[in-house]
């Protein structure tokens, strides 16, 4: 018999994988019509994605880009809506193009249906992020 994990557990999941750097099998982890939305994301990136593949497009080259060496901290916590979890997470690592340190912290909320994402919404800061670019748009 399986057990059926938590949006929390679920949540958790996304992270160590997004951590191992495999995209591949992090947008496998949405629904085929995911919308993953980044309220805050600089000019010239992407506001909202929608499906696995654009989700997979956009994701693939970031490890190429930022190498994020370590979650520093992360709570995870369900809500009252037993599909919805909520991450305050914070990681470290560097660009790789210009050797800046990259650290930066989300708040991420996540639905899922059926153990897959269905809805993804990332906060962060753009200033940080361009910051550690060096002014390059990812």
């Amino acid at each position: 018999m399986s057990q059926t994990l938590s949006a929390a557990d679920l949540v958790q999941r996304s992270l160590d994988i997004f951590l191992s750097k495999d995209m591949k099998a992090w947008a496998d982890q949405c629904d085929e019509n995911v919308v993953v939305e980044f309220p805050f994301a600089p000019e010239g990136s992407p506001t909202r994605l929608e499906g696995r593949t654009a989700v997979y497009e956009y994701l693939r080259g970031y490890p190429d880009l930022i190498d994020v060496q370590q979650i520093t901290s992360a709570t995870v916590r369900g809500t009252d809506d037993p599909d919805t979890a909520i991450a305050d997470w914070t990681v470290t690592g560097r660009v790789l193009a210009n050797g800046n340190p990259y650290d930066m912290s989300y708040a991420t909320f996540v639905t899922f249906k059926d153990g897959k994402i269905v809805k993804y919404r990332e906060y962060w800061n753009p200033l940080a992020f361009i910051k550690a670019l060096g002014g390059e748009s990812f």
